[in-house]
Formats: C-alpha cells, sequence, structure tokens
C-alpha cells in the first residue's frame, strides 16, 4: 500500500472560483492532487477491465431530449418525496466506504453538505463514523445501507440499530455475494489506514481488523427482504438490481423500492448499464413501489434522462466523493447544488415544470450517425 501522509481538512477555498456551469472533470482533479495514490485509485477505480465503469455516462448520452415548446414554465418544481421523506431535489448521495480518507470528517462533512443542499444520503455499512454519529450530525433525511458483517447476528444487530438511529429507510446491497476484482486496489494491496476504522463492524473473531471482505452477502436470499425488515422496522429498499425478473421477485418479498445499480462498475464487469437496465425494470414493477437510479450521471441532462426512464430519483457517488475530497461539506453541497441546477434549466429548456411530472416520451434512443 502506497504511504499516505496525514490528510489535512479542505475548506471551501479549495473548490476556487467554479465556472457558471459545475466542472465535475477539474473538481475530480483538485480532488486527485489532494489524495494519495492508492486512495485515489479505490474511490476511481471499477471491477477487472472497468468496462462497466467506462460505460456508464455515456449510456445516458444514448438517449436524446424531445423538448416541449408554449408551455409557459418560467419556474420549475424541484422537490419530491422519497418513500415519504420530502426532499429538495431528486438527487441524492449514494453510499460511499471509507469517507474520511477524504477528509477527516468523512460521513459528518457529507451529512451536513447533503442536508444543506436538500438532499437524502444514503450512509454505508463501512462508514469510519458510527451510524449513530451520522446520523446525528443533521436532522436531513436518511438512509443505511446494509451489508452482511462478519455473522448473520452482527448483520441484525446493524440493522436494529439502524431503525434506532432515525434512519428512515434500509438500503439492502445484494449485488456483492463475493468482492469484485479491483485491480487497482490488487496492485496497491490497498487498505484502509491504520488510523481509521470500520466504525460499524465489530472485531472480527480471529481478532483481525475487518476489511472488505467481511462484505460479503453470498448467503443472502429473497426471504431476508422480509427478515430485513421486521429487524429494523423500516422500509427495505433493494439495492443493485439489474434485471426485471429480479426487480418482481424482490417486490413479492417486501421491497419497498429497487435500485437499479452497477455498483460504480465496481462488481461484475461487463455488466449493462443502468441507463439500460432501468427501462426494463420500471416495466416489471410498473407503480408498485419507486424504483432510483445510479452509475455514471454527471449532468442534470442525464438526471432528466433518468426521470423520464422511470427513476424517482438518483444517487451519486464519485462526484460527491470528488465535492469532499477537494472541499469537504462546502464540496459536497456545491455538487448537488450545481447538478439540481443544470436539471432545472434543462427542465425548463424542455418545458417541464416538475420532476415529480416526467412524462415517458420525454426521451428517445438516439439514432446511430446522428442527423441535422
Amino acid at each position: 500500500m502506497a504511504t499516505a501522509g496525514p490528510l489535512s481538512s479542505p475548506t471551501p477555498d479549495d473548490l476556487g472560483q467554479e465556472p457558471p456551469l459545475l466542472d465535475l472533470d477539474r473538481l475530480e482533479a483538485r480532488a486527485r492532487e489532494r489524495l494519495p495514490a492508492d486512495v485515489y485509485d479505490y474511490y476511481a477505480g471499477g471491477a477487472e477491465l472497468a468496462t462497466t465503469l467506462r460505460e456508464a455516462t455515456g449510456a445516458w448520452r444514448g438517449w436524446r431530449l424531445r423538448p416541449r415548446v408554449l408551455r409557459g414554465v418560467s419556474t420549475v418544481e424541484l422537490g419530491t418525496s422519497l418513500l415519504g421523506s420530502e426532499v429538495r431535489t431528486p438527487i441524492g448521495v449514494a453510499p460511499w466506504a471509507y469517507q474520511a480518507m477524504a477528509t477527516p470528517e468523512g460521513e459528518l462533512a457529507t451529512a451536513r453538505g447533503a442536508a444543506a443542499a436538500g438532499a437524502l444520503m444514503t450512509v454505508s455499512t463501512s462508514a469510519t463514523h458510527a451510524l449513530e454519529e451520522v446520523r446525528a450530525a443533521t436532522e436531513g433525511p436518511a438512509w443505511f445501507q446494509l451489508y452482511r458483517l462478519h455473522s448473520t447476528a452482527h448483520t441484525e444487530d446493524l440493522a436494529r440499530r439502524a431503525g434506532d438511529a432515525g434512519y428512515r429507510a434500509l438500503v439492502m446491497t445484494v449485488d456483492l455475494p463475493l468482492l469484485g476484482r479491483r485491480l487497482r486496489d490488487l496492485r496497491h494491496d490497498f487498505a484502509l489506514p491504520a488510523d481509521l476504522r470500520m466504525a460499524n463492524h465489530p472485531p472480527a473473531d480471529d481478532g483481525e481488523r475487518p476489511g472488505l471482505r467481511s462484505l460479503e452477502t453470498a448467503t443472502w436470499t429473497f426471504d431476508d427482504v422480509a427478515r430485513f425488515g421486521e429487524i429494523s422496522g423500516l422500509p427495505v429498499v433493494v439495492k443493485g438490481v439489474l434485471r426485471g425478473d429480479d426487480a418482481v421477485r424482490c417486490v413479492q418479498a417486501g421491497a419497498a423500492a429497487v435500485w437499479v445499480s452497477t455498483h460504480g462498475g465496481r462488481q461484475a464487469d461487463p455488466v449493462v448499464p443502468s441507463a439500460a437496465a432501468l427501462p426494463e425494470v420500471v416495466a416489471a414493477v410498473g407503480d408498485e413501489v419507486e424504483v432510483y437510479a445510479d452509475g455514471g450521471l454527471r449532468a442534470g441532462s442525464d438526471v432528466l434522462t433518468a426521470l423520464a426512464l422511470g427513476a424517482r430519483a438518483v444517487f451519486l457517488g464519485r462526484p460527491v466523493i470528488w465535492g469532499l475530497a477537494a472541499a469537504g461539506q462546502a464540496g459536497v453541497t456545491a455538487v448537488l447544488d450545481g447538478l439540481t441546477a443544470e436539471l432545472a434549466h434543462t427542465m425548463a429548456l424542455c418545458g417541464l415544470a416538475s420532476v415529480r411530472e416526467v412524462p415517458r416520451d420525454t426521451v428517445a434512443p438516439a439514432r446511430a450517425g446522428g442527423g441535422g
């Protein structure tokens, strides 16, 4: 593993003078300058040949907007509800491990930054601050993402703690039966820096420090959806669904929502992009449950495409991490506010007044070869 020096807390000045539109490439470059090489690669890398990671954004751009005219739209309503929680934007924060590698406050800064933007945050099992501490950091809505830990008993206790701490949903991440082959991490022999800890993990039975492989969920089945709902007392969101038939079985098993996700391109590779899987999943479950999506969304037009394809909301991973690494809490807010502003601008141009009502015919597949 590469040697990392102490990471100081970033300041809002690290954002610099932002251009009128959020420049995520520039923000990532700033984050890369601040982070040790192995930490940057952990955040940035994908699994195997990283095909899924490379194709994610382009898949959203495989659709074209079909603007409406003469609709009298002068303002755009961006607020919506996610499993009953009111938010000011349909752009939320996806779960991401080890955030204190980006800045010492880690998940606490992300929680505050998301709340300032009116966004919902999903807190990772592998957070570097305890789930109760993160929940107490802000009154903003938050969900807790659940992995399997070292034993069934430990995992059930974590689900109970999430309910007791005031989280509003439990997000079962089901696309990690075993850890993906993340080649950048293997080259670095990556491990969590010695001065940080997986705060929600108990010590391993053999006394070893817990690591990523303790997250493997191979023993889970559809029966666990209802079981964890009962244990936590929370609605269950199943994250990592890429097939319509799986989505239907999740709903039948008691899921309150399904989340289309490729796990940031960090698990099986290559897999169908979220932009391609989303229409199938939405068609399969209809209006029975809410559907969310993540994976490669980098512009307001990408978000609008996802909403048109049936997503109730979308979630960001790496863009939030780059904002966190570059400018802490302020950086998280800047990313969420920036993409929300882009979404509002694009919706106004398309004659759409509310994120709650984005018709499917707002987008059409791009024709090969372009035109005009």
